[in-house]
């Protein structure tokens, strides 16, 4: 398919910027503010072990697609928990994401948001920045809790890395509880639920965070598991939805989506999906709402009615180099039901979906923060 053009951007007056400014301020001064009666984030057993703070990962470096393009800027306003010498602290710092120890966390007078993230992508520790980097844009400081599964077997990503940096929900709830939780994506969904090896001890989890956390966010996979405990089937797709969508924004009043532009572009990689009168019937019968859609790819972005699960069901965490890879993957294992990306250049890959990407994750994260402080 042909790439399509950014739209452009305006600076906007110097007064408007003024406002701009003095808004920003505003809101960083209230996320200090934030739930000052725990202070200290707790690390013992928990997914950045703070015993590895202090020594360097051996987990492997980002690849090199993630790491073009990023700005040397040092202006910096934005706070993630991590330890020192985390694998990919420095492109994260490199991106104007501030990265702080849970040393200097502890001697702050803040306590941040505990975002656990169920990673159970291929090659995991390759995927960490993809997530991380939309996650740290907020103005509300994070701490990453990584947990894996007990019942998966992580085959194709670094057992050290895991080992080091990953913890079980068990352990992380003993910490301190989650306020929030992402399900990442996973190269399963052509299997059945039931079949999906790690089904059972995945379906108890989200059932706690339902009822624990503020809100579960599901991805790809993650937002059609969430979708199915919710009572929503999935259905297979002839041929793989593959690209970058033009999705329309049909809830410009809510929390999330409610500042997003009334289109916006989307990353799409999967092989199965929801039928369009499926959800529309959910919607009437009150079960889910239903927040933004595009003709070829349905409704891509739903919640439970009681927004306790967010599904999204595209990839707004991509770089456009990974829809080349997983295309270069599919052609090498001989998927005859998968074509080139639409509306992406193979040769010449941009990202169109970057302000959408900022501004989703974003939202979550002050939709969680919102409900933590009401």
């Amino acid at each position: 398919g042909g790439q399509h053009g950014r739209l452009g951007t305006s600076v906007g007056r110097p007064r408007e910027r003024v406002k701009l400014v003095e808004s920003c301020t505003g809101k960083v001064a209230e996320s200090r503010k934030f739930c000052a009666t725990r202070r200290s984030p707790r690390w013992a057993g928990s997914t950045l072990a703070a015993q590895n703070s202090d020594r360097p990962s051996q987990a492997p470096r980002i690849p090199r697609f993630e790491q073009r393009g990023r700005s040397r800027s040092r202006n910096l306003s934005v706070t993630i928990i991590l330890p020192k010498y985390y694998h990919a602290r420095r492109a994260l710092e490199e991106s104007r994401v501030l990265c702080i120890s849970p040393e200097q966390a502890v001697r702050q007078d803040i306590r941040p948001l505990r975002i656990g993230i169920l990673n159970v992508m291929p090659k995991a520790e390759s995927y960490e920045y993809s997530i991380l980097q939309p996650l740290g844009r907020s103005i509300i400081q994070i701490e990453p809790v990584w947990i894996r599964l007990e019942t998966h077997r992580y085959k194709t990503s670094d057992p050290d890395h895991i080992r080091n940096h990953y913890v079980t929900f068990d352990e992380a709830m003993e910490v301190q509880s989650l306020d929030g939780l992402v399900l990442t994506g996973a190269p399963v969904e052509e299997l059945e639920f039931e079949e999906v090896r790690y089904w059972d001890e995945l379906t108890r989890i989200l059932r706690i965070t339902r009822s624990s956390c503020h809100s579960t966010l599901g991805i790809c996979w993650g937002g059609l598991a969430l979708a199915y405990l919710v009572g929503i089937g999935k259905v297979p797709l002839a041929r793989k939805l593959f690209g970058v969508f033009s999705t329309r924004n049909i809830a410009r009043h809510h929390a999330i989506t409610g500042d997003t532009d009334d289109v916006f572009w989307c990353p799409q990689s999967r092989l199965s999906g929801i039928e369009d009168a499926v959800l529309e019937s959910h919607q009437v019968n009150g079960n889910v709402h239903l927040l933004a859609h595009a003709p070829e790819t349905g409704y891509t972005l739903f919640e439970s009615a009681d927004q306790r699960y967010l599904m999204h069901l595209g990839h707004p965490e991509y770089e456009p180099e990974r829809l080349v890879l997983e295309y270069a993957r599919d052609r090498s294992q001989g998927r005859e039901n998968v074509d080139p990306p639409v509306n992406l250049a193979l040769d010449r890959p941009l990202n169109t979906w970057r302000s959408h990407r900022n501004e989703f994750f974003s939202q979550w994260i002050r939709f969680i923060y919102d409900r933590s402080c009401g």
